[in-house]
């Protein structure tokens, strides 16, 4: 078989070895995704502002798609909470009635990500994703998290309200208070308290009373599926809808149904952005997770053929009648937990999901949407931390502004303004960083042959000879940084003779920075001083030597540190560390 065939088919590795222990773990696993799966798919396609059947249609062909091309063996693929509010925020910005438009819209929203994250991936572009600051990402998705759950308040409440923000949804949300519906207000805040109590509660009581672990996470897995049946029955029984309750009313039965994205430029212009934004955020998440699942079993997945594997689950989904997707954080959880072995478990949750749409949607004609939007509130809330923002402050100051202004952002001014401020901070951000290089001034530690920093330790230096450490790579935005850094070390120490530069840490050294040494070396040897190097890395050597700047240099290149010290200092003194 062609190797390539297996880099970009994975399901041709996992299954050859697949056996009938694996089908039941698998099995398993996609009995239990599937049960926390329908009502999340119903709510995810309402917080998008989509018919609740297209929650269902992105929940069944994508995963059959990621099992195919995905590496992850536990990612459960689908529609989520973040990507499902962005979908609504691009859409939206059309101002479309007809729901069939709306439908055509978010279809082709999801083809065109699903297209930008396969042409990355078969560019082998994963790595584009590390430009994007988690700290920040993480600001973003815990301001998109208390969007959502303020956005579903007015299912809570029964009342009317919109808004692209936190202080437009809270005014129209506090303008229309005195129009709550108290039986839906009942049935919204029931089925709040008791999804979350079946979150911290059920679990443990169930043990207590002796049901098995295995049986008892089934069981606290199908807490939204108890809420979405009871409160389904005391709609119908009560005749709630003839009261103000909204029901999700008629869900069409059958298969997904095959489409196609739009073939209206305009339409394309406007969504290109909005994708790109869509496939970014949800590759990071969707890898970040498949990273930590996978080492917890000593697995590994490729970053690159996961942008194929998503992007074939969401060409999948516009394929599909569905919008969006990416691997979702609680349900792979829940699918690890529960045991799932190989990317099969996805395809076996997709034939449920299809059973569903079969047979059960009509069933659901009389669900309140206070308890879908319960649903909604209670999964988002788990992703709201603000611990982000305090690490940050005691951590890092740069990191913490960065993170506080996607935040402050994302609640004030939107989802799209918030995200794209996060990519371009998380950009900047790395600017920041590495165009101030850590420099430091190094000393021999006495009896060894080790380097540290004179203001740390007690070293050995000589009054004639200074040595300056960079630890990073010099490139255009930090090249100018170290030339001044040079310039105010040696201006008005007239014992300097030698100054070398140690380059343990450059890996790379690009044109920019090949003429700030250059720089360097000539204004140092207009002061009489000559400029060495040590330690420097092979593939530096090799791009210095494809330049004069060798043969012009006054000073010699060192192997080691040890050996410049020993070469060029003639009266070492013991220095005092700063404290």
């Amino acid at each position: 078989m062609p190797p390539f065939l297996r880099r970009y088919l994975p399901i041709l590795d996992w299954g050859s070895q697949y056996t009938r222990q694996t089908f039941e773990s698998d099995a398993l696993a996609a009995v239990i995704v599937t049960i926390m799966l329908i009502p999340q798919s119903l709510a995810y396609a309402l917080l998008a502002g989509l018919p609740a059947e297209m929650g269902l249609y992105a929940s069944i062909l994508p995963l059959v798609a990621y099992a195919i091309f995905g590496t992850s063996r536990a990612l459960a693929v689908g529609p989520v909470a973040v990507v499902s509010l962005m979908t609504a925020a691009a859409v939206g910005n059309f101002g479309l009635t007809d729901p069939r438009a709306i439908a055509l819209a978010a279809i082709t929203l999801a083809f065109i990500s699903g297209a930008f994250l396969t042409i990355m991936g078969l560019l082998r572009l994963g790595f584009v994703a590390n430009f994007l600051s988690h700290p920040v990402i993480a600001g973003f998705i815990t301001a998109s998290g208390i969007l959502i759950a303020t956005s579903q308040l007015k299912h809570v409440l029964g009342v009317q309200a919109s808004g692209h923000n936190l202080i437009e949804t809270l005014g129209h949300l506090l303008g229309n208070l005195g129009q709550t519906n108290f039986w839906t207000l009942i049935i919204g805040v029931t089925a709040t308290a008791f999804l979350f109590w079946v979150r911290k509660g059920l679990k443990p009581l169930l043990l207590k009373s002796g049901v098995k672990p295995r049986l008892a996470d089934v069981l606290t897995k199908a807490g939204p599926v108890a809420a979405v049946v009871v409160t389904t029955l005391l709609a119908w029984i009560f005749g709630l809808a003839d009261r103000g309750v909204n029901i999700v009313g008629d869900v069409p039965r059958g298969l997904p149904p095959l489409s196609a994205p739009s073939a209206d430029w305009e339409m394309w212009k406007a969504l290109i952005g909005p994708a790109i934004l869509i496939s970014i955020i949800g590759f990071v998440e969707s890898v970040s997770v498949a990273q930590t699942l996978a080492a917890k079993r000593r697995q590994r997945i490729d970053p690159d053929q996961e942008l194929i594997g998503l992007g074939t689950s969401n060409i999948a989904a516009s394929l599909t009648g569905g919008y969006p997707v990416t691997g979702g954080f609680a349900r792979s959880v829940v699918n690890f937990d529960a045991g799932a072995e190989t990317p099969a478990a996805g395809a076996f949750t997709a034939i449920g999901i299809l059973l569903a749409a079969l047979l059960l949607t009509p069933l659901l004609y009389f669900l309140p949407t206070a308890t879908l939007a319960a649903t909604i509130i209670v999964a988002v809330l788990s992703l709201v931390d603000f611990s982000v923002v305090r690490d940050a402050w005691k951590f890092s100051k740069p990191d913490f502004f960065a993170v506080s202004a996607t935040i402050l952002l994302t609640l004030g001014m939107g989802v799209e303004v918030g995200v794209s401020s996060g990519v371009v901070l998380s950009i900047f951000l790395h600017l920041y960083k590495t165009s101030r290089p850590h420099v430091a001034e190094i000393g021999l530690v006495p009896g060894t042959h080790h380097f540290r920093n004179i203001c740390r330790h007690k070293v050995m230096t000589d009054p004639a000879m200074v040595t300056l450490r960079v630890d990073e790579s010099l490139y255009f935005a930090n090249a100018r940084f170290l030339e001044d850094y040079v310039y105010d070390r040696v201006v008005g120490d007239t014992q300097l003779k030698h100054v070398v530069l140690n380059f343990p840490a450059v890996n790379e050294v690009d044109l920019s920075a090949l003429e700030s040494l250059e720089s360097i070396l000539h204004r140092l040897k207009d002061m009489g001083i000559k400029l060495h190097l040590s330690e420097v890395k092979g593939p530096v050597m090799d791009r210095l030597k494809r330049s004069h700047f060798l043969e012009e240099m006054n000073g010699r290149v060192f192997l080691s540190q040890y050996d410049a010290y020993m070469a060029l200092s003639g009266n070492a003194t013991l220095s005092e560390a700063a404290e």
